[in-house]
């Protein structure tokens, strides 16, 4: 009960600062929104062979639309050790040393706020892709935010603890770029994999985010119970755990 109650403190407060300043929810989605609205029909002809013969030019965002969201919870995530470099500079993590709050709740609360902006993000997406063609069932889009919200855990807890370990905004920007773009090129987000040639389809095998990409565009097609749905689950949830444990001791080793 006292992690749930500390959790809840911290995330109240982080969410209190986030409604003070929700500019950053608007740059935050602008991105996303750019590739809808400006790459997305580029993909139309592109990907006419990944559907059935047929199907109208609107079904290509069946599939690009996940691809999307994953895109979403990856990079709205991954930058979210930034804000803890400044709570680091102003002395907001030293003070916590004084108070009995609950190390690992430091994280969950943050990670929660991170959380709930990200699937405030996504449903704005999927609202905005409906009159372009886009069609999912409730159930599977539940399912959806469901591996989105983990995603998004993964990401922010390794955000933090990065961010805990470097304390600098110079060395953290470039470290988490540089891991950024070989993730992003091989998850098949904007294209399938199918394209690539045979080595470089192998290594995307090792990446959660393909097979996270793979689980999101089945829930979206209707097929919830298609092995690529539980596939891409468990190829998120093992390395989130890792994450959080990882980024709660860090936690608990810098308000000791």
């Amino acid at each position: 009960m006292k992690l749930l109650r500390d959790t809840w403190l911290v995330f109240a407060r982080q969410m209190a600062l986030l409604l003070r300043n929700p500019v950053w929810v608007i740059v935050g989605i602008m991105q996303p929104l750019y590739f809808l609205y400006l790459f997305g029909p580029l993909l139309t002809k592109a990907l006419q062979a990944q559907l059935p013969p047929g199907a109208p030019e609107s079904a290509t965002y069946q599939f690009f639309i996940p691809g999307l969201l994953i895109q979403l919870a990856m990079f709205g995530s991954m930058f979210v050790g930034f804000a803890l470099v400044a709570e680091l500079r102003q002395g907001v993590i030293e003070r916590m040393r004084v108070t009995p709050v609950s190390r690992l709740a430091l994280l969950l609360g943050r990670s929660g706020r991170d959380i709930v902006m990200l699937l405030f993000q996504s449903l704005v997406i999927v609202l905005l892709a409906l009159p372009l063609g886009l069609k999912v069932e409730l159930g599977n889009l539940a399912l959806a935010l469901g591996l989105l919200a983990l995603i998004g855990l993964l990401m922010s807890s390794f955000s933090y603890a990065i961010a805990l370990i470097l304390r600098s905004e110079d060395a953290l920007a470039p470290l988490l770029n540089t891991i950024s773009m070989p993730i992003w090129l091989l998850s098949g987000i904007l294209l399938p994999m199918t394209f690539a040639p045979g080595w470089l389809s192998t290594i995307s095998k090792f990446i959660p985010f393909k097979w996270a990409a793979d689980a999101a565009r089945q829930l979206f097609a209707g097929n919830p119970g298609d092995p690529a749905v539980w596939k891409g689950l468990v190829s998120v949830a093992v390395p989130t755990l890792l994450c959080v444990i990882w980024a709660s001791r860090k936690f608990a080793k810098s308000v000791r």
